[in-house]
């Protein structure tokens, strides 16, 4: 069995019906162990007080924002490459989850922020590249939506997210390419000795995990909407002409 079959939207389907009800629960189940446990069970930090808390929202929706604009990259060069519609639609039903990502982790970037800096921002190189990815985010779905020929506006689209994946990458190593800035290194990195105290560490991979999970769900759900909708909108266009 070769990858490439789902790429026929009938497949696709088939599918997903089978492996959205499991995502959806295995969502749920991480979502509610994570957050309850992270936010109710895990003791007051230090230095922080309860204002750590707020990273397990905080990271999690920072990596996803950072990954979702990564799998759109995939998805659009495939499109580019091999011309599979289901890519295309993938990648245009991942944008608004992505951008949701991204202003989740603004918005509680800024709240944690602010008792630590005594600032809700600063233009500080990782906040910087991470604003202008919510702005990359915002041109790309505004572009499907100008564009009336589909296959066009997926052209375009690749090309806006091949350029804007340079700041998704610039948002997750900023802190590694420039040494000034307040923003505080990686909280999980494979490269370091210690990670956060394990206390935080365990919900927080839970977290982590149902963020993913429910990027994942969503961005299936979408892009079956997308597929749907792209069959109507082919009847549609068969009928007038008939």
């Amino acid at each position: 069995m070769s990858i490439w079959e789902y790429a026929n939207p009938v497949r696709f389907i088939q599918t997903t019906d089978r492996i959205l009800p499991w995502v959806t629960g295995a969502t749920v189940v991480a979502l509610i162990v994570g957050l309850f446990w992270g936010f109710f069970l895990t003791p007051d930090d230090y230095r922080q007080g309860s204002t750590v808390k707020i990273i397990y929202l905080h990271v999690p929706s920072a990596l996803m924002a950072i990954n979702a604009w990564l799998m759109m990259l995939v998805t659009s060069i495939i499109w580019i490459v091999r011309r599979h519609h289901v890519s295309a639609l993938a990648a245009k039903a991942a944008a608004p989850v992505g951008v949701t990502m991204t202003l989740i982790a603004l918005l509680t970037g800024a709240i944690w922020g602010q008792p630590m800096w005594g600032t809700w921002w600063a233009w500080d190189p990782r906040l910087t590249s991470f604003l202008i990815l919510f702005i990359f985010y915002l041109g790309y779905m505004a572009l499907w939506s100008a564009i009336e020929n589909p296959d066009t506006a997926a052209d375009l689209t690749s090309v806006l997210c091949i350029v804007g994946s340079v700041f998704a990458v610039l948002s997750r190593y900023a802190v590694n390419f420039w040494n000034q800035g307040l923003h505080q290194g990686a909280t999980l990195s494979l490269d370091k000795e210690e990670n956060i105290a394990d206390v935080f560490y365990y919900p927080l991979l839970f977290c982590i995990a149902g963020f993913v999970l429910l990027f994942v769900a969503l961005v299936l759900l979408r892009t079956r909407t997308e597929i749907r909708a792209r069959r109507i909108s082919a009847l549609l266009a068969r009928e007038a002409r008939a």
